[in-house]
């Protein structure tokens, strides 16, 4: 079970299901910033202000085991890790742009 996954037997709502994969501090701006195209470590810790690297590894895990995001090893020199959005992280950017145009 991942780290927010609701029980097979527990009444949800898709919606209720999405918020709670993306709630907690620094999620939805590093969902924002996923879409934009694939980030290190480095760039969200600069882009996201006020986060610490503990708090922002603890998102990106979290949002990693919903399996939101994906962590990719690039083997160059150096060696670096990029983050990029999942085919299901890709959904919910329709998702988010439908809601867009309701407001």
């Amino acid at each position: 079970m991942t780290t927010h996954e609701i029980p097979e037997d527990a009444e949800i709502c898709p919606a209720q299901a999405l918020l709670k994969m993306l709630s907690g501090k620094w999620k939805a701006e590093i969902f924002r910033l996923a879409t934009e195209r694939p980030l290190r470590f480095s760039t969200f810790l600069r882009s996201v202000e006020g986060a610490s690297k503990q708090s922002l590894s603890t998102a990106l895990r979290e949002m990693e085991n919903d399996e939101l995001i994906q962590k990719t090893v690039i083997r160059e020199k150096p060696l670096h890790i990029e983050y990029t959005l999942t085919s299901k992280g890709q959904q919910l950017v329709s998702v988010f742009r439908q809601l867009e145009g309701l407001s």
